[in-house]
């Protein structure tokens, strides 16, 4: 049963830095793809970024380019976004996807698990 679970959420203002981090157990991580997805209060749930197996392809929605960086330990079975000059409209619950091939895609449909979420403020 492979589990995810998100880390590294919480308050912050606008301009500043937080860096998530998402814990996989229950599978092979080096053979998933991870993304980052975030669903703001009356919104749908829109990509962020995502990471190949290596680590070596990676994708960014168009808002958060330069601002935000994925990255991945696959010897601690953890994917990180580190976001910096956050921004109010970042405001949202952050979850991590994982997707067993090696696309690192924007789709939702291609993930197959998923975690609960974790939960990031900013204020202006």
């Amino acid at each position: 049963q492979v589990q995810l679970v998100e880390s590294g959420g919480g308050s912050v203002q606008a301009g500043g830095s937080l860096r998530l981090s998402c814990l996989v157990s229950g599978g092979t991580f080096s053979r998933y793809s991870m993304g980052w997805f975030r669903q703001a209060p009356g919104k749908e749930r829109e990509f962020v970024a995502a990471i190949g197996w290596s680590g070596g392809t990676s994708n960014y929605r168009d808002s958060v380019k330069g601002r935000f960086s994925i990255s991945r330990a696959n010897a601690k079975n953890t994917v990180y976004l580190q976001m910096n000059s956050l921004k109010p409209e970042d405001t949202a619950v952050y979850y991590c996807a994982a997707d067993r091939s090696n696309g690192a895609v924007q789709g939702m449909a291609f993930y197959d698990y998923w975690g609960q979420g974790t939960q990031v403020t900013v204020s202006s």
